[in-house]
């Protein structure tokens, strides 16, 4: 249920950005928007991430008959750090769009002013959204908030389509915030309900044992190593603006299609496992385990897109996104997003890994991880952009993003065993792939290849059934 979820919502930010490419082309408003787009995407990960990092305490706190105050106090916490957002957008919204634009055009500069208004808000929601679910997984419960996240993107794409037109690009602003209002509305509904049927007494929010303040620095540990890859990313946003007009929304657009690729599956892996693993004992050799296994069924449907991307990305580009991106700006989208597969290899690895450093106590050097990423960043990407433009800039993401996936793995102990099991599952999956879709476009090229490897690729993996690959799939269904 979490991974489809994931998919609805992957879906219908595919979708939005279907309806920015058609109907307001690749330009300098598009390039502002996507911009503050990228502020807004750094909120929801912060979101995921204080959801996964209070998973455990919640799972444990619910068996304790503690969960209602453990989620209040959270909550007072989450208050602590919406309030310098949402005025931040409000006050200083000018500034932050000529940040996050270079200052490179008065246009992007002022549709990213516009945007930031409404998607800092919608990103607050998201916070409040992501802890009402985690107290939901902490009861068992993952329907609702995947019926909550499905449903707001759905009716956040609806206001988008049916406003893009009269109201011009502000309509995704508008769409973003409904779709975190909704979000927010159907888990927190949820809990308000079952908390009636328990007849749940007042003062049961007042059982948590931490204050305020140890909470808000459980949050900003827990957040510290997202948010900086996220950051990561925005700090990439003013290099690609370099490359000329419309670079940073061809760029944003790849980025969000290989995220997509790592939320669907080592995103929803990671949200359904913590809650199982925080109710037993972890040494480092079930760390080694759980990463191997849990990132070889992710690289696995990574790799079938990954191929199939790196055969017809050009053609689908063009056939979906329109006229604007025809011929050159299609071919290098596609290319951009194969040049992106490193990085979504090492993604794929700290999104499994990151919820283990929670599980097993070990996040006091996750800042330090945090903040050695953010500035090794800096001039990977000046570097990247210099020497090869915005596949530099995606081989930039790939390196300082591997050094994390390093230092966090070298934290839990686990960064040999880990390492060979990633890297051999990197390599099978890697050679399948090519092996798939490389004949048939030499062959045929196009759609018709990626059609043709994909069949190819399920039916090598289907005959081959790798060894590790079978004993990943028992693990993971052992832990339900």
């Amino acid at each position: 249920m979490t991974a489809l979820s994931l998919l609805v919502v992957s879906a219908a930010a595919a979708l939005t950005g279907i309806v920015i490419a058609r109907d307001f082309g690749r330009s300098a408003e598009t390039d502002g928007l996507l911009a503050a787009y990228g502020v807004f995407i750094v909120i929801v990960v912060a979101a995921q991430a204080i959801r996964v990092a209070v998973l455990p305490k919640l799972a444990r706190a619910a068996e304790a008959g503690q969960l209602a105050g453990e989620l209040a106090g959270y909550a007072a916490a989450v208050v602590i750090l919406a309030i310098p957002l949402v005025l931040a957008a409000e006050l200083w919204t000018n500034a932050l769009g000529g940040l996050l634009t270079g200052h490179q055009s008065s246009v992007s500069q002022d549709a990213a002013a516009t945007a930031l208004k409404w998607m800092v808000p919608a990103g607050v929601m998201q916070l409040f959204a992501g802890l009402a679910s985690s107290g939901l997984a902490a009861l068992d419960d993952y329907g609702t908030a995947a019926l909550g996240y499905a449903s707001g993107s759905a009716a956040g794409l609806l206001l988008i389509v049916l406003r893009a037109e009269p109201d011009g690009i502000v309509a995704v602003a508008w769409g973003t915030a409904l779709n975190g209002a909704i979000a927010l509305a159907v888990p927190a509904t949820w809990l308000a309900i079952r908390a009636l049927r328990a007849r749940m007494p007042p003062t049961a929010i007042q059982s948590g044992r931490q204050n305020v303040r140890a909470r808000f620095g459980a949050f900003a540990i827990g957040a510290a190593l997202p948010i900086a890859l996220q950051l990561v990313y925005v700090v990439s946003l003013p290099f690609a603006a370099r490359v000329g007009t419309g670079a940073t929304t061809t760029f944003v657009y790849a980025y969000l299609a290989a995220a997509a690729l790592v939320n669907i599956t080592a995103g929803s892996l990671a949200l359904v496992t913590a809650v199982p693993l925080a109710r037993g004992e972890f040494a480092v050799e079930e760390t080694v385990r759980h990463v191997v296994s849990a990132s070889w069924l992710a690289l696995v449907l990574v790799g079938a897109a990954a191929g199939a991307f790196a055969v017809a990305g050009g053609p689908v580009v063009d056939s979906v996104l329109g006229s604007s991106y025809a011929g050159d700006v299609g071919a290098e989208l596609g290319r951009l997003v194969v040049a992106l597969t490193p990085w979504i290899i090492a993604c794929v690895g700290v999104a499994i890994a990151f919820p283990l450093a929670f599980v097993a106590g070990r996040t006091r050097r996750l800042p330090w991880i945090a903040l050695g990423a953010l500035a090794l960043q800096v001039p990977l990407a000046w570097a990247g952009v210099s020497l090869l433009e915005l596949d530099g800039l995606a081989l930039a993401l790939a390196c300082s993003t591997m050094a994390v996936l390093v230092a966090l793995l070298a934290e839990l102990g686990a960064l040999g065993g880990a390492a060979r099991g990633l890297a051999g599952a990197g390599l099978v999956v890697g050679g399948i792939s090519v092996a798939s879709f490389a004949p048939s476009a030499l062959v045929v090229g196009g759609i018709a290849a990626a059609l043709i490897g994909l069949v190819v690729y399920v039916a090598l993996f289907a005959l081959l059934r790798p060894r590790p690959l079978t004993r990943s799939w028992r693990y993971l269904r052992s832990l339900s």
